[in-house]
């Protein structure tokens, strides 16, 4: 039986990761180009830094919460085998695409994160171009926070999956002893 606990800290551990991640998708920085005061050069001011904290913090929250249910599972490799049923062919597909979408979402948060944190520092001096003022793209945050909330849907139908086929014993026959032996008379 899956623990019901573990469910609700993983639960609860992706909703938070969620919630940091569409904040930062919210509060990304952006910039604008203002001019010195002597009117020599253009440069970029950015505003608040905030929404790199937001997706460092999911980055962190998302990880917890797939190294707990990995850790309950033993990782899927280590411990007693799985019984065969139906069971353990849906805990191997829903193994895999967790770690896919799990991987997709940290590579996101990862990537706005370290983006959102990167300012320019140019200047173009006594030019009619203005400098380029980079900033995250829209949607880098809110597409790690879609795969925090498919990883943590298929995670625990993965963990659930995964207890089932673990729990099940199996028995030939049924537990029956002399099926067939034959015997005679």
């Amino acid at each position: 039986m899956a623990s019901k606990l573990l469910l609700i800290a993983v639960f609860v551990l992706d909703l938070i990761a969620f919630g940091l991640a569409v904040a930062a998708e919210q509060r990304r920085s952006t910039a604008k180009i203002v001019q010195d005061s002597e009117v020599n050069y253009n440069y970029c001011v950015y505003d608040s830094d905030i929404s790199t904290g937001y997706g460092v913090g999911a980055f962190l929250f998302l990880m917890v919460s797939q190294a707990l249910v990995m850790a309950a599972s033993k990782c899927f490799c280590c411990g007693k085998g799985l019984n065969p049923s139906g069971s353990r062919a849906w805990a191997v597909i829903l193994f895999i695409v967790c770690w896919l979408f799990f991987l997709i979402a940290e590579i996101c948060l990862l990537a706005g994160s370290v983006r959102n944190a990167y300012h320019t520092k140019y200047r173009t001096i006594f030019s009619e171009q203005p400098p380029s003022c980079e900033t995250v793209r829209k949607g880098v945050f809110g597409a790690g926070a879609a795969f925090i909330f498919l990883n943590a849907i298929v995670n625990k139908f993965y963990y659930i999956c995964y207890s089932s086929a673990r729990d099940k014993s199996f028995q030939a026959y049924g537990g029956e002893t002399g099926v067939g032996m034959r015997t005679y008379k």
